[in-house]
C-alpha cells in the first residue's frame, strides 16, 4: 500500500471531510453484534471515533505513523501500525471491518482472505469513499479543470478506482447496498484551499515540478469565483461496497 498522505498529515487532520450520520446508521443496523470493530486504513481516526460510540472496542490501524499521531483518542479504540492486508487479530474477531477512502490502494488478492479470517461469521465488511466536491457551477469548473487538467499526469492510477465508485472493484461478499448520501459542510475558500493541500497529486505535483499547483495564478481564478470570507455548501457525494460474511 503506498503511503501518499504521511507529509501532509497535519492537514489532512484538519481538512479531510468525514462520513454522514447516515452512514454509521446504516452501518450499525446491519451489525448483529457490538463486541469488536476494526477501521483499517484509519488515517486520523474520523471513522474510528464514530464506531467507539458503539462498540466496545475499536482496533485501528494505518501505514503512517504521522497519520496516527493526528489520530482522535477515545478510551475503548487502540491504534496501531500496520498493513490492510496483514491484520494482527484473532480469527473471528470483529463485527465490522470500515475502510474509509482507502481501500483502492489495497492489494485484494491478500486483503480479502485476511477480512475472511478476522471477521465473524455474518460480519459486515464496509468500503466507503467520497467522489469529487460538488459547489456550484462556477466553482466547480474552476476545481473541476485543476484537477482534470493541471494535476492530470500527477494523480497514482488507484485514482479511477474511487472515480468509478468502486464499482470496478472484486467484492467477493454477499452485497447490501448502500443508501445514496452526501457529506456536506458549510466552508470559505480557506478550507477549500486546505483542503485540496491535502490531496496525493498536490504533494506528487510539488515532487515533480518543485512548485505548488496551488500558485498565485491557481489562487486567482478560485477567488473570482469565490471571494474572502464567502461561505458556500460543500457537498461529497458518498459510495461504497457494503456486505456479509
Amino acid at each position: 500500500m503506498k503511503d501518499n498522505f504521511s507529509t501532509q498529515s497535519t492537514q489532512y487532520a484538519q481538512f479531510r471531510p468525514g462520513y454522514p450520520a447516515e452512514l454509521y446508521d446504516f452501518l450499525f443496523s446491519q451489525c448483529l453484534h457490538f463486541d469488536r470493530a476494526w477501521d483499517c486504513a484509519t488515517g486520523n481516526g474520523q471513522m474510528a471515533v464514530a464506531l467507539a460510540t458503539r462498540f466496545q472496542r475499536v482496533d485501528a490501524t494505518d501505514i503512517s505513523e504521522n497519520q496516527l499521531k493526528n489520530a482522535a483518542q477515545r478510551p475503548n479504540i487502540r491504534y496501531q501500525t500496520g498493513r490492510a492486508e496483514e491484520p494482527d487479530f484473532p480469527a473471528h474477531s470483529m463485527d465490522l471491518i470500515t475502510v474509509g477512502q482507502a481501500a483502492h490502494w489495497f492489494d485484494f488478492d491478500l486483503f480479502y482472505p485476511a477480512i475472511r479470517r478476522v471477521l465473524k461469521p455474518g460480519g459486515i465488511l464496509a468500503l466507503i469513499g467520497y467522489n469529487l466536491l460538488i459547489v456550484n457551477e462556477n466553482i466547480d469548473k474552476v476545481i473541476n479543470h485543476f484537477y482534470r487538467q493541471t494535476l492530470a499526469n500527477c494523480w497514482d492510477p488507484e485514482r479511477g478506482l474511487v472515480e468509478q465508485a468502486y464499482q470496478t472493484i472484486p467484492f467477493p461478499l454477499e452485497e447490501i447496498p448502500l443508501p445514496e448520501m452526501a457529506s456536506r459542510y458549510l466552508w470559505t475558500v480557506d478550507d477549500l484551499i486546505g483542503y485540496l493541500s491535502t490531496w496525493s497529486a498536490v504533494q506528487h505535483y510539488i515532487k515533480k515540478e518543485g512548485k505548488s499547483p496551488l500558485d498565485e495564478s491557481f489562487m486567482e481564478r478560485i477567488k473570482s469565483v469565490w471571494p474572502d470570507g464567502v461561505q458556500h455548501t460543500v457537498q461529497f457525494p458518498i459510495f461504497g461496497r457494503t456486505g456479509r460474511i
